[in-house]
């Protein structure tokens, strides 16, 4: 069984690196977060022995590491991560020392939030007379979620919704409830790192499947689906975060109606399903061609990350297992939220446009600022939270890295699969405001500089042109 690290890493990545390049992929998932402050790593002898690798190889990269300050080694206790107490910038933009973080791909607040707060005042001031646990939902609230499932193709009672803390803990609730440890899960490559999380830490295996910006390998979906029965399949249909591609409506028939035959329970996430900018068709949710379907989704990429408000759509009977589960770690999700997000309901249109505005001028300012990168450009981006792009060599961790030299916080392509490939990648959000784009932008082709710059030492020059 690998090790935590070679499973981050990609054993067949990892397996070819010079230490200095090992001692780089390293660092890079620990200022990624993928490898924690103080997380045990595997003794020299047995990570030569995971890699087929001398154990010299892998001393010199712990040595460096530690050296940087990136390891620390305890008499009895093995090798640990750490971070450095202090680093230095080599940026050369003077004067804005502060980092811009791109691994959030999520909008400031909507407009409407401080108005919807107030007018929600009156209804949380009539439910102080209740004990303030809401384990399903307030009715009112689920109605709402209800009536724009309907709206949208799929008829949905208020009993089939129950209201969660965000669409990320309503997943690990549906997994609570019916995860089974050592069983396998179907889930797109690339694809929402925190579900890959999420799938781990409730034991399952994970199977992926191919997703770009043209769409998915229908064709491989269908047949690991069918060959693997995996016990369930996570799915992002709508503006696919990071690809942004969304499932036509034929191939949404084709996948319900094949994990059903496979005995796959699907998880689909909706949490990106309203940030349409040009998409041009409006598809019918998943949910609609099989009953069996779990749905979750959250306001946070419409109306504020700060909303920790989200939903599960399932079942009846499934909504009695998911609340019979749910007090084990919660009692419910805040009532002034779920006031709240009524008011922003009731008023779907003016947030609709309101995200529709924000992130055509957020993609707009990527594609300005890419055009200005010799050898990046824009891939086709409908919607959704992010753009795609096609490096065309594999050095997204090496970007990633000479990007935080310039205070750029960017997240490499292997961040959002399993086995650490997509080297080729990175994802670029469309969702910051356009001026602070410009300078994120800036940074990045300042970073980029200094990858080709340095490229054939490692991997050969950086081609003048990607491929999309």
């Amino acid at each position: 069984m690998s090790s935590r690290l070679v499973e981050q890493l990609g054993a067949h990545r990892a397996a070819g690196a010079t230490s200095s390049d090992l001692a780089q992929q390293v660092r890079a998932l620990i200022l990624d977060g993928r490898l924690t402050v103080g997380e045990r790593l595997p003794s020299e002898r047995a990570l030569a022995a995971e890699l087929r690798r001398s154990r010299s190889t892998i001393t010199r990269a712990y040595d460096q590491l530690e050296a940087a300050g990136y390891a620390v080694r305890l008499h009895g206790g093995g090798t640990r991560v750490a971070l450095p107490h202090a680093r230095t910038s080599s940026s050369p933009l003077d004067g804005d020392a502060q980092s811009i973080d791109l691994s959030i791909a999520s909008m400031d607040s909507t407009p409407g939030l401080y108005d919807a707060t107030v007018r929600s005042l009156p209804r949380l001031a009539a439910l102080r007379g209740t004990s303030g646990y809401s384990l399903q939902g307030l009715p009112e609230l689920r109605d709402a979620i209800a009536q724009r499932f309907t709206l949208r193709g799929v008829p949905t009672l208020a009993e089939e919704i129950i209201v969660t803390s965000g669409a990320l803990n309503a997943m690990n609730l549906v997994l609570a409830t019916i995860g089974r440890r050592g069983e396998r899960a179907l889930v797109e490559q690339p694809t929402f790192p925190h579900a890959l999380e999420a799938l781990r830490r409730h034991g399952y295996r994970l199977l992926p499947t191919p997703v770009d910006v043209d769409g998915w390998d229908q064709d491989h979906l269908m047949d690991l689906l069918l060959r693997a029965r995996p016990h369930v399949g996570y799915l992002i249909p709508d503006f696919h975060n990071p690809t942004g591609a969304s499932l036509p409506d034929a191939a949404r028939e084709r996948v319900a109606a094949t994990a059903r035959s496979a005995g796959t329970q699907l998880i689909v996430d909706e949490t990106t399903a309203e940030l349409d900018i040009d998409r041009g068709w409006t598809p019918t949710p998943l949910a609609a061609y099989s009953p069996q379907i779990i749905t979750v989704g959250s306001m946070s990429k419409i109306a504020w990350g700060g909303m920790r408000l989200g939903w599960i759509r399932a079942e009846r009977d499934l909504i009695a297992r998911l609340l019979a589960v749910r007090p084990s770690f919660e009692l419910g999700t805040a009532l002034l939220e779920q006031c709240i997000a009524v008011e922003l309901l009731d008023d779907m249109p003016a947030l609709s446009a309101h995200v529709t505005a924000r992130l055509r001028a957020g993609r707009e300012a990527v594609s300005a600022g890419l055009a200005q990168i010799d050898g990046l450009r824009m891939p086709e981006t409908p919607g959704g939270l992010s753009a795609w792009l096609d490096l065309g060599a594999p050095v997204s961790t090496r970007l990633a890295l000479a990007a935080r030299e310039h205070g750029l916080i960017l997240p490499p392509g292997p961040r959002f699969a399993t086995g650490g490939v997509l080297e080729r990648r990175l994802r670029i959000p469309i969702t910051l405001p356009p001026e602070r784009t410009h300078t994120a932008l800036a940074r990045l082709r300042h970073a980029w500089r200094d990858v080709r710059d340095g490229s054939a030492e490692h991997i050969g020059e950086v081609p003048s042109a990607a491929v999309i």
